[in-house]
């Protein structure tokens, strides 16, 4: 059999406060996204989603960058880059045009777009997405496809990601100080959303919980695209942070204790079991097993009621909630999917990245989602209505000899 041959290939790094991770995935000419390379290391210059020490991140995306090139054989000069903090907010704007009756073409969503992107207003901060969420006709119900209906007003709800400009830009000088140039920098949420959840699911409603290592990012995702999100300056380090303060061990010590021995739900038998502090050093001691689960539920705890409350700001919680995909790093720890679900009292499972050819085992746990899924997004290409050109012409209505034009074209079309 023939080995596919790639049309377009695609650069990621995901700039994480845990660890840097960079990917490279080749799109076939049958549509088909194959993973190249990937790699990853541990993170440096970088707390809760913001860069601290620009020198160090540069270097920890060029050495992941460098990694991610001798796995797939192939060098890049373009990146996505994924974001988790940098104050990420959104809020939905919606925009009407008149259609007066007719019948919707091309043109008119055209003229909405353009319309929606010139009434942006992002209040002093940058805009990192601005995409239709989903198109309405006459009302507030959604449409899939809106050309060739007949509607006296056309509307959008257009998603918009806010994020501080200034982390923004530090962010890219990071990535531009590796030799690369920057395509876009994608939130973390947008991207994990490609990748760990089906289409029934975004299209649904669905909460998407994304516990990284600083930042915990909730997002609510309906009509095939995220509606709403919050992010909280909450995450698994955090837990790691609270174990080592506790028991007055090293944080490399309590990052093995979390997990390794570390659970979301107590077992009777913890009381029981003792476990070793550092199993290449006896004299480094141990602790019940019971005392460290307590722990790491007090900490998720803290982190499951944030987001709680974030679904319900964002008006998804109670009879207008839904399901709730875990995902990122924290979702690793034994047990979370249940903790989440008894706290939240609605259905939660374990996001993780789907199935690729070419993506290794090591890299299809739910903390490289938001990895895997930066590749699919910049190969899906969704529309951000700052990209959107006018195409149509003036919006007078037809006369003459343009009347004549849409009549026999009407004609053409339906005879």
């Amino acid at each position: 059999m023939a080995a596919a041959r790639i049309a377009r290939v695609f650069g990621a790094v995901n700039l994480g406060s845990f660890r840097v991770s960079a990917m490279i995935m080749g799109l076939t000419e049958g549509g088909e996204m194959i993973v190249l390379g990937s790699s990853h290391r541990a993170s440096a210059g970088v707390r809760r989603g913001y860069v601290t020490d620009s020198q160090a991140a540069t270097h920890a995306i060029r050495e992941a960058v460098e990694r991610a090139e001798k796995d797939a054989g192939t060098a890049i000069e373009s990146v996505w880059v994924g974001c988790a903090g940098a104050g990420l907010g959104s809020r939905v704007s919606r925009v009407e045009i008149p259609i007066n009756g007719r019948r919707i073409e091309e043109e008119d969503v055209d003229h909405l777009l353009v319309t929606a992107r010139d009434t942006l207003e992002p209040d002093g901060r940058m805009v990192l997405h601005a995409q239709p969420a989903h198109y309405s006709v006459d009302g507030p119900h959604g449409v899939a496809n809106p050309v060739g209906l007949y509607a006296e007003q056309l509307g959008v709800d257009v998603h918009i990601l806010l994020a501080d400009g200034a982390p923004i830009r530090n962010i890219i000088t990071a990535v531009q100080s590796a030799h690369l140039t920057v395509e876009g920098v994608v939130a973390a949420p947008i991207a994990s959303a490609h990748a760990a959840l089906t289409p029934e699911e975004r299209e649904l409603g669905t909460a998407l919980i994304e516990i990284g290592s600083d930042v915990t990012n909730v997002a609510v995702l309906r009509n095939g695209m995220v509606q709403a999100m919050r992010a909280i300056p909450l995450g698994s380090g955090d837990i790691t942070d609270a174990i080592a303060s506790r028991f007055g061990i090293r944080r490399q010590h309590a990052q093995r204790l979390k997990c390794v021995s570390g659970s979301a739900l107590a077992s009777p038998s913890d009381h029981r079991e003792q476990v070793p502090v550092d199993p290449d050093d006896p004299r480094a001691g141990s602790i019940n097993r019971a005392d460290l689960v307590a722990v790491v539920t007090e900490q998720l705890g803290r982190i499951t009621d944030e987001a709680g409350k974030a679904l319900k700001a964002m008006d998804f919680a109670g009879a207008r909630g839904g399901p709730a995909v875990l995902t990122g790093g924290g979702a690793e720890l034994p047990g979370s999917a249940e903790f989440v679900q008894n706290a939240l009292g609605r259905p939660v499972r374990i996001g993780k990245p789907q199935t690729l050819r070419g993506l290794p085992p090591a890299h299809s746990s739910p903390g490289f989602s938001t990895l895997v899924g930066l590749c699919i997004y910049a190969a899906r290409d969704p529309v951000d209505i700052r990209t959107v050109k006018a195409k149509y012409q003036s919006q007078t209505r037809a006369r003459g000899l343009g009347l004549v034009n849409r009549v026999w074209r009407a004609g053409r079309d339906y005879f």
